[in-house]
């Protein structure tokens, strides 16, 4: 499938500097990713989310993070391809270009896109055929472009393995937040559960030469999924979400993207962030 990049379409090598200082922004935005939570030292839990500025003067990728989604009020817990505006202040302990910090407090949902057509009207101009081109960028000048969304030109498989826990280091985060008291709290907080498996994506990207990507899969919903199957053995459980990740999301008659960003540390290492998969036209 070939897209039409609009006649303003953004260039999706690009990524505008930080702005210097900590000044707040004001942004639009579209949630494509909700990354799965991992246990934090200063918050207990954190999600990462990417998303796509609609600012006409500042389009791209942005990054918000931190965010402890469970402890945001229901009418805050926002979702995948949701419009939402909010407050940031540029993340400059992150080297990343499209790190802003968020100011939880000041979100406002705006709608929600419930179709792929009207999704893809946002996305399609950020679409980048290589994976193996943005590998190459981040190994020779970084800090170069940390998120995009990426077409495969195959997906050859998905492997899921039990995920082996929280480590020491983890789990002594998840308990020092459990064990605070917070003054006007409904109840006590919840440890966070480890996921009950991992998987990666295995694919080739559309580069001329491109012997093949390895990445781990980090999104909301995969980890959501796996706690649907709770009356389900492992072997049984591997099936419905293979069958749901690689065999549906990933058939010949979707169109798929991956959702792609790196690690701040490593900044070689990419994992797929989220998937969308439209039936092809």
């Amino acid at each position: 499938m070939v897209d039409q990049p609009s006649l303003f379409a953004p260039d999706p090598g690009a990524q505008p500097a930080k702005p210097p200082g900590d000044q707040v922004q004001r942004m639009r935005v579209l949630i494509t990713v909700k990354a799965a939570p991992n246990p934090s030292s200063n918050y207990g839990e954190t999600v990462c989310v990417a998303a796509l500025r609609l600012d006409f003067e500042s389009p791209g990728w942005v990054r918000l993070y931190p965010i402890n989604f469970r402890e945001l009020d229901k009418p805050d817990q926002f979702h995948k391809y949701d419009i939402v505006s909010l407050d940031a202040r540029p993340n400059h302990r992150d080297p990343r270009r499209e790190s802003w910090r968020p100011l939880v407090t000041t979100l406002k949902k705006e709608g929600h896109l419930r179709e792929w057509k009207h999704r893809l009207a946002f996305i399609t101009d950020h679409i980048d055929e290589s994976m193996c081109g943005m590998l190459a960028a981040v190994r020779t000048g970084p800090p170069a472009r940390s998120l995009g969304v990426v077409r495969p030109r195959d997906v050859g498989d998905l492997h899921i393995q039990s995920h082996p826990g929280w480590t020491p280091e983890e789990r002594t985060k998840i308990d020092r937040y459990v064990s605070q008291e917070v003054l006007g709290s409904a109840g006590p907080r919840t440890a966070l559960e480890a996921p009950r498996f991992k998987a990666w994506y295995r694919y080739r990207c559309q580069a001329a030469g491109c012997k093949g990507h390895r990445q781990g899969l980090l999104d909301w919903e995969w980890v959501a999924h796996q706690r649907r199957l709770t009356d389900r053995d492992d072997a049984e459980a591997k099936r419905l979400l293979r069958r749901r990740w690689l065999e549906e999301m990933c058939a010949p008659d979707r169109d798929v993207m991956f959702f792609v960003g790196n690690q701040a540390k490593n900044q070689h290492v990419f994992s797929v962030l989220g998937v969308a998969y439209p039936r092809r036209q």
